[in-house]
């Protein structure tokens, strides 16, 4: 039993001589994946809490850290090495024409274009020849995609893991040995990346085809696991061993308390999300489900999103902290279904939802750039005070390639939605130009004033002007995280946690303040030395104290 598509499924999945006009639909999908990628990777700091951590351990690796241990500045274990090291990597090959922060960023690109590609495949394996294109444009247009893939984030790589496994499924009835090796590495990339829960979803989406579903239960798909089983195996043992005989004790901590560990209960908040961050899949697969209800479950494509569809939310829900971020997977699937529901969509709706996307992206554009004018002009005036309260430190600064790049995505939105013909492709092109428009606007026009506003960096060089010529070692109470990694990647201070009812031995003690918190005073023996945050934060706050070894 294979697939049931428009196209000759035994037919090679080599991408297909264009026809009349495919061309050019061909070159604007390659436009558009490298605008939606490039834009928002290089011009901004480390941004908090993700960017914070993954920064603090890329510098480490950088400067000759054990490559099997990307610890965090608390000395904690949270993801394996594989982004970080591909993320250290593309940093030192582009440093010395960009900060490492930006230049490690361009790791996330890459990983994000081979995901992209492998969406566009899977769409094409599943539901033929051109159906890629506008299963690429459903994945890219996603509201959810957007943040996330941009920033220093190991699950950017984990999410290429997913869609690697997932066309390797795909491809399984086809070609068995290609599909396992692409499962087998998916599987790997998944778990070297994120840690054990990709793997755990992956793994039990292949169990539960071929125990559902008779159309699964064929030697090529045991071909394909076995395998996949055999690539797969050597991605875990390499670290887990290498870990294992550099820190037993750390590796024993992050396999009882990792993110794949059964203490969470996100299932609500990962059905909220997906709400607005499914955008514009989840009502093409909505209607895709609908008008497939007759046979939904006699077609191996159906079988296959389904299935990964309810393990990959049911594992998040119980296994994944609640963050957008983890969401990401559950766009594969949803995309999947929003690709087969495109051409099928009826026109009526089709327009509507066209429409409105025009409406939506259009009018936010305006926005954006409304917003820039009274940055530079101060005009509207009760506008411009509103954006100088949110990002005091702001300097307003007129930069000429950011403002060319803004008209130039402005004008090819404005062509590609006001001369392209309406039809139901056109909805999913139209929505997927328009996010990357907007996007890209706020990573030109906006992009400064968003970095003053959530930069750590002015706060940290301020701290280090009040540091002592000497000391022995910093003590942080209630110091998040990502401001932890923050102080070390900025001015290379490590602090030292705060043990409750034990005595301080650090002669400096960093203590943050939160509006939520009593105020904690150190007592007489300390001195303080300084006292800042970030200019347009309201709720943190941090003070430096010294030991006086004299006291009164």
């Amino acid at each position: 039993m294979v697939f049931e598509v428009h196209h000759d499924w035994q037919a090679s999945i080599a991408t297909p001589r264009p026809l009349i006009g495919e061309r050019a639909k061909t070159r604007l999908l390659l436009l558009l994946c490298f605008l939606w990628l490039g834009l928002g990777l290089i011009g901004h700091e480390p941004w908090k809490p993700d960017e914070a951590q993954s920064i603090s351990i890329i510098k480490n690796l950088m400067q000759g850290s054990d490559w099997a241990i990307p610890a965090l500045a608390d000395g904690s274990l949270k993801y394996p090495p594989l982004y970080y090291l591909s993320a250290a990597a593309s940093a030192r090959v582009l440093s010395p024409w960009l900060a490492p922060h930006d230049a490690a960023r361009f790791a996330s690109g890459l990983w994000m274009a081979l995901t992209l590609l492998l969406v566009g495949m899977m769409g094409r394996e599943m539901w033929g020849t051109g159906s890629g294109r506008q299963t690429t444009f459903v994945f890219l247009g996603s509201l959810g995609l957007l943040y996330s893939a941009h920033l220093l984030l190991p699950l950017v790589a984990g999410l290429a893991g997913y869609a690697m496994a997932f066309y390797g499924l795909a491809l399984s009835h086809r070609r068995p040995w290609r599909a396992g090796v692409l499962l087998g590495t998916g599987v790997g990339i998944a778990f070297l990346s994120a840690g054990f829960l990709g793997p755990e979803i992956i793994v039990l989406t292949a169990l539960l085809l071929p125990l559902s579903f008779r159309t699964w239960r064929r030697k090529t798909s045991l071909a394909c696991l076995a395998s996949a089983s055999l690539i797969a195996l050597p991605w875990f043992a390499v670290w887990l061993f290498a870990v294992w005989q550099r820190a037993p004790q750390l590796l024993q901590a992050w396999l009882l308390s990792g993110p794949h560990a059964w203490d969470n209960h996100s299932l609500t908040y990962f059905l909220k999300t997906l709400s607005w961050s499914a955008w514009p899949a989840l009502p093409l697969a909505v209607w895709a489900l609908w008008h497939s209800r007759h046979h939904l479950l006699q077609r191996p494509q159906f079988q296959l999103i389904l299935t990964f569809f309810v393990v990959t939310l049911l594992l998040l829900g119980f296994g994944a902290e609640g963050r957008d971020a983890q969401a990401m997977p559950l766009l594969l699937p949803l995309a999947m279904l929003g690709g087969s529901g495109v051409d099928s969509l009826r026109r009526n709706l089709a327009s509507a939802l066209d429409w409105f996307g025009i409406m939506l992206f259009g009018c936010m554009g305006c926005l954006v750039w409304l917003g820039w004018f009274a940055l530079m002009m101060d005009f509207p005036h009760k506008l411009a005070q509103r954006m100088h309260k949110l990002s005091p430190a702001y300097l307003p600064e007129f930069s000429y390639p950011a403002i060319a790049v803004a008209v130039i995505l402005s004008l090819i939105w404005g062509l590609v939605v006001f001369k392209a013909r309406r039809s139901n492709r056109a909805f999913v092109t139209d929505w997927a130009m328009g996010i990357t428009m907007v996007w890209g606007l706020l990573m030109t026009l906006w992009l400064p004033w968003l970095d003053a506003a959530k930069s750590y960096r002015p706060m940290v060089a301020d701290l280090q002007k009040s540091l002592p010529v000497s000391y022995a070692c910093m003590t942080g109470r209630d110091v998040g995280d990502s401001q932890r990694s923050l102080l070390d990647y900025y001015a290379g201070i490590r602090i030292r946690p705060f043990e409750a009812n034990q005595r301080i031995d650090c002669d400096l003690y960093l203590i943050q303040d939160d509006r939520s918190r009593e105020r904690i005073e150190p007592g007489a023996s300390w001195t303080l030395l300084w006292q800042g945050k970030r200019a347009a934060d309201r709720r943190e706050s941090f003070r430096l104290y010294q030991f006086r070894t004299n006291r009164p």
